[in-house]
């Protein structure tokens, strides 16, 4: 395996252990999450996952930035990777979010930390956004290709085309944007549900791209990058095999996603993924309870360190 760094596999991460956890009832247009209510052993079970899964990662040699959320009016807090993002060139946005109480999980610690132990030249806030109806929940809406610089977006209530366009003209990314949804024609909620980008192959349910032209159209954007396309079925895709990141060790790369995810995954496609980076599963299934699994909870940090 070639051990080298990468711009879509980042060594630090943010990571946010969850104090109050629970299915969000402000987010039920998410078909993933789940419609049982949830317990206070839930919310226990929840935060010892997370802790667990920043243990895991860091003893793989990445730097995990481990946040607590301790408010109770935040129960999704433990997906940070909604409500900010970072940028090469020191760049940081902070997004607009449709449910209320995803509002209040943007904290000035956590880019407070970011300043004082990266290089940050700017900080983009779309959050005023929200005022006019219009939504951009980071790189849960969008998943970004940084080295050929395109921003793949499932179009939804949580997607505006406004919002895009406006992110990937500051952000110098090509917008590409199109319709997804399962096989009870319900809309998917989030791209990073659907696919994944890492620096040798991308993972996508291409199946649930409702227009074959358009689908051709990612297909093949992906491949010109010369990637190697892991196509996914959307039974895959229920189970979280698309909601995973790759990230950087001290090893090399690997693949973070969870253990019901690369229960999903075939033989072969682990054989494939293998290839370039290190399958790392890590267990989160109260969490996934929530509608999100490893990539949500993981909010890359594409900066300079100050060190």
């Amino acid at each position: 395996m070639t051990v080298y760094k990468s711009l879509q596999a980042p060594s630090s991460v943010v990571m946010v252990r969850p104090h109050h956890f629970a299915v969000n009832s402000e987010t039920l247009d998410n078909a993933f999450q789940s419609t049982s209510p949830t317990s206070g052993a839930d919310a226990t079970r929840a935060y010892q996952e997370l802790t667990e899964a920043a243990d895991t990662l860091q003893s793989h040699g990445v730097d995990v930035h481990l946040f607590d959320g301790d408010d109770p009016r935040t129960p999704d807090c433990v997906f940070p990777n909604n409500w900010f993002s970072t940028h090469a060139g020191g760049h940081i946005a902070v997004y607009p979010m449709m449910a209320t109480n995803r509002r209040l999980e943007r904290r000035s610690d956590v880019l407070d930390m970011l300043k004082t132990n990266f290089r940050v030249q700017d900080i983009l806030d779309f959050s005023g956004l929200e005022h006019d109806g219009l939504y951009l929940e980071g790189t849960g809406a969008m998943v970004l290709d940084h080295v050929e610089r395109i921003a793949y977006a499932v179009e939804s209530d949580r997607t505006s085309q406004i919002a895009l366009e406006r992110f990937c003209t500051h952000f110098n990314y090509e917008p590409m944007a199109f319709r997804a949804a399962d096989e009870q024609r319900r809309a998917i909620y989030h791209t990073n549900v659907l696919m994944c980008i890492a620096t040798d192959f991308a993972m996508i349910g291409s199946c649930m791209i409702e227009d074959l032209a358009r689908r051709d159209d990612v297909l093949n954007r992906l491949g010109q990058s010369g990637r190697t396309i892991i196509d996914l079925s959307e039974d895959q895709v229920g189970n979280f095999a698309g909601n995973a990141i790759e990230l950087q060790g001290s090893a090399g790369r690997l693949l973070a996603l969870s253990e019901t995810a690369l229960n999903a995954l075939s033989p072969d496609q682990k054989a494939r993924i293998s290839d370039s980076a290190t399958l790392v599963a890590l267990k989160i299934p109260t969490i996934e309870l929530s509608g999100g699994s490893v990539r949500c909870t993981i909010a890359g940090i594409h900066l300079t360190s100050r060190v």
